[in-house]
């Protein structure tokens, strides 16, 4: 049958996704059509008092491929380049997600609520956790492998987590700060051998029953808690709730961002320490596509789009640059499955967007957010694409350009991006910056949740990303606060303070350039070398994506007159080189 996706005038999300369930799981087409002004008019979404994504979702997934009502698309596919591949369907991802939820009750004795730090790369047991978190109400923090050793101290003190899973790389880790967080009462190594002190993964998976009864869990009930980076303190905590989290992604995310229908198999590039890996795969669960993952040790994705069904690509813009600039791209190549493309963790250059347009005839649809919001805005599937930006807002959210007073600018005029959030707060929206409420306090001004980038609305209600009013870097989709990277520098005994910001970069599309002055012994040395010795210094403080590609040594920085550094200042002139 051919189904027209409509939006009523009013929407109840738990009967909107139960209705896509009994209509995904019969034969049908989606229809892309449709005005986006009268989609914004009458999307009006009503919340449930109780929602779990696992029981409402993925279990009704599962019966509905017991009745063999459902194609034979996988929930999981994941290969690692190698040979190995794992395929589950949305009942063996229920199976297999039940029993780590034993072992997360009754091995690790965990209670609902209860914090856990899960750091793993791309294998399939990061999914089957983050799917046992849904069903036994512990709290989920994910964290990318690259995370140091002071990384994951401060992570574990502040977030008071009661258990960490990661594998062999990251254990001596934690194992060198362990006594220092007595809030850690469980250790879970996800490897084939055993390690003195933690409790092995694979072990107690394979004698855990499969039988457990998924939460009752509210709303507003806390689900997933993301570390971001700043630039005037360390990371914040933001904290999600199961409507933040799983039914905003589900929504608008998936019909007309992602163009999702129950046959795709899309691949996200997201590192599984940022919360895009966990959006990525609730949008696609929801319409009962598959999640493709691919654990590469080195990045070249011409493998898989090639090789791979893979019909729907979310990446950062470096992947599409490496495409384009880095002889991945044989001249005028076609992926026989690929059909929609967006992108998403930095704004992409007009350029490339043409560029892959005339390689491949499809265009990449340009997505904006952030952790603490999902998806502000987009360029949604039948929209007309203008280049460069990022698109109109999404329909679940009231986005506006204001001032510094709260008032809202006319179009073409530079200001704020902000999300109206009084009267009624977008249930869509993060719930708070845990245990600090007075940055969550400091992110309103007057009726509006202000994002901290700056943009301008053209008067065809498009809207452009103009910068970071905060200073934080974007480089390859990883967020980098400046603070981390000049706390890191300062560090060193070369180094009397330093100023870092972004800088361009063909591939990345900005990297982190540090500004240093250099205590007088290190002076007359060798720039190279001491270059050399600073970018491996930040690498062993910080995590290694975050030391500065470029650096440049002066003898004194930009300030104002109360002594604080002009970061703009030496931004704007890197970006005029």
């Amino acid at each position: 049958m051919h189904f027209l996706l409509k939006v009523p005038s009013a929407i109840s999300l738990r009967a909107a996704l139960r209705k896509s369930l009994q209509l995904c799981s019969q034969s049908y087409t989606v229809s892309t059509s449709f005005s986006y002004e009268a989609i914004k008019q009458q999307c009006r979404l009503e919340v449930p008092e109780y929602f779990n994504f696992a029981s409402d979702v993925l279990d009704r997934w599962t019966k509905i491929e017991k009745e063999g009502k459902k194609n034979k698309n996988p929930a999981l596919w994941w290969v690692d380049g190698d040979g190995k591949e794992v395929k589950w369907s949305f009942e063996e991802l229920g199976v297999l997600s039940r029993k780590v939820a034993n072992v997360l009750s009754d091995a690790c004795g965990l209670q609902r609520g209860d914090r856990v730090l899960l750091i793993l790369p791309r294998i399939p047991e990061w999914w089957l956790v983050n799917v046992a978190c849904l069903r036994t109400g512990n709290v989920l923090i994910p964290g990318t492998q690259q995370l140091t050793v002071k990384d994951i101290l401060y992570r574990l003190q502040k977030s008071k987590a009661k258990c960490i899973i990661t594998d062999d790389f990251v254990a001596p880790a934690v194992d060198s700060v362990g006594a220092e967080c007595q809030s850690l009462k469980c250790k879970l190594l996800v490897s084939e051998g055993h390690r003195e002190g933690w409790l092995n993964f694979k072990d107690l998976l394979k004698n855990a029953p499969s039988n457990h009864q998924c939460v009752t869990t509210k709303h507003h009930d806390p689900m997933a808690i993301y570390f971001t980076s700043g630039t005037t303190g360390s990371p914040k905590m933001t904290e999600h709730s199961h409507t933040s989290h799983t039914l905003s992604p589900g929504s608008i995310y998936r019909m007309y961002w992602l163009d999702l229908t129950h046959s795709d198999v899309i691949w996200s590039t997201s590192d599984t320490g940022w919360a895009k890996a966990s959006w990525a795969s609730i949008s696609t669960w929801i319409q009962g596509a598959c999640v493709f993952v691919h654990k590469m040790p080195q990045f070249n994705p011409i493998t898989c789009l090639s090789r791979y069904p893979i019909t729907v690509f979310c990446s950062p813009p470096t992947a599409y640059r490496m495409f384009l600039f880095n002889f991945f791209f044989p001249s005028s190549y076609t992926f026989k499955s690929l059909r929609h493309c967006v992108s998403a963790g930095e704004p992409i250059n007009p350029d490339v967007m043409e560029e892959w347009k005339v390689q491949t005839g499809l265009d990449i649809h340009e997505g904006y957010g952030q952790t603490e919001t999902v998806l502000i805005c987009a360029n949604f599937k039948g929209m007309k694409i203008k280049p460069g930006s990022m698109g109109k807002p999404s329909p679940t959210y009231d986005v506006k350009i204001i001032d510094e007073n709260g008032n809202i600018l006319s179009p073409g005029k530079e200001g704020d991006i902000a999300i109206r959030v009084k009267p009624t707060r977008p249930p869509f929206l993060f719930t708070c910056y845990t245990d600090d409420p007075e940055k969550t306090a400091a992110t309103i001004r007057g009726d509006f949740y202000v994002t901290g980038d700056r943009g301008i609305m053209d008067e065809d209600g498009y809207y452009w990303f103009v910068g970071r009013s905060d200073d934080v870097i974007t480089s390859a989709g990883y967020r980098i606060g400046p603070f981390e990277v000049e706390s890191a520098l300062i560090e060193h005994p070369a180094v009397v303070e330093s100023a870092v910001v972004s800088s361009p970069d063909p591939i990345r599309g900005e990297v982190v350039k540090a500004f240093v002055v250099l205590t007088p012994e290190y002076v007359s040395h060798d720039p190279e070398e001491v270059i050399k010795e600073l970018q491996d210094h930040v690498k062993k403080v910080t995590a290694p994506y975050k030391y500065p590609r470029k650096m440049e040594f002066v003898q004194e920085l930009p300030k104002t007159v109360s002594g604080k550094i002009r970061r703009n200042e030496l931004r704007q002139k890197e970006w005029r080189k």
